[in-house]
């Protein structure tokens, strides 16, 4: 397949090949109808196929929000170009062979030059976290050598810490919608840190409170932004699960954070 690069209309992600596979974080729905704006305008403007499987919670009003923000909506909706499925046709078992292949088959016949598709990762609400990466992956192989581009959403309130770092490392190409704002999702400089005290430096310096945290407490928060557990704190630093715990508390305390992922995402916006 011709590695011709697609605009994904997303920010801070640019031009992306064929077979990409976009994460986004949102916050609120307006960002969330935001993002999905923009990634389907993109498509309908390139003559791909595209397919939303929006959220239950934006389901009865995405249309009327695309409407809004996408010029001639109703004629791509009537021509088929733009279609709308349930959420449970983009994460039914297994990333559904048949679903994704009858989408393929749709574009060939549409003589579209390719397929854009988008769905929510509802495991991350529902507190099956493992389920999402697996799915994530059955899509990224479901894209392998075809002229497709997938955009998975995430609900930034419903993550955990470590959900947010593991996804971040699935996709690759990952950004985050906040309040109306488009963020990068990490910097260059935080995968060049030579070592955990560059990398802390990095990521914590412009985040309130952060002078407020001990050298140990630096430590286990390094550790909690890239995914640990307690139990896997307290091996690396040599110290109890209970300890790690009690670090844990203070560092939620000192950043005037609700709880560990709201840590992580104070410290991946740097505020």
């Amino acid at each position: 397949m011709p590695q011709t690069l697609r605009s994904s209309g997303i920010p801070f992600l640019d031009d992306v090949p064929w077979g990409s596979h976009l994460g986004v974080f949102y916050e609120t729905h307006d960002d969330l109808i935001d993002a999905a704006a923009r990634f389907f305008e993109q498509g309908l403007d390139n003559n791909e196929l595209c397919i939303w499987a929006p959220p239950d919670h934006v389901a009865a009003d995405a249309a009327v929000r695309l409407r809004e923000q996408i010029a001639e909506f109703d004629a791509h909706l009537a021509a088929g170009r733009m279609r709308f499925v349930a959420a449970n046709k983009w994460h039914g078992s297994e990333a559904d062979p048949g679903f994704w292949n009858g989408v393929f088959d749709d574009a060939r016949v549409g003589s579209h030059d390719g397929v854009r598709a988008s769905g929510d990762a509802v495991w991350l609400t529902e507190g099956r976290h493992g389920e999402a990466l697996q799915y994530e992956e059955q899509i990224a192989r479901r894209l392998a050598g075809r002229p497709a581009l997938a955009l998975s959403t995430y609900d930034l309130t419903a993550s955990r810490g470590a959900d947010v770092l593991d996804i971040a490392r699935l996709h690759g190409l990952t950004v985050a919608r906040r309040r109306g704002e488009w963020q990068p999702f990490e910097t260059p400089s935080w995968r060049a840190a030579a070592d955990l005290e560059a990398a802390l430096a990095a990521m914590t310096s412009a985040v309130r409170g952060s002078d407020l945290l001990t050298e140990r407490e630096r430590m286990v928060l390094g550790l909690l932004v890239r995914g640990a557990s307690s139990k896997e704190v307290a091996r690396d630093l040599g110290i109890s699960p209970r300890t790690a715990d009690f670090h844990r508390a203070n560092i939620i305390e000192k950043l005037g954070a609700r709880n560990t992922a709201d840590v992580i995402r104070r410290v991946l916006s740097r505020r």
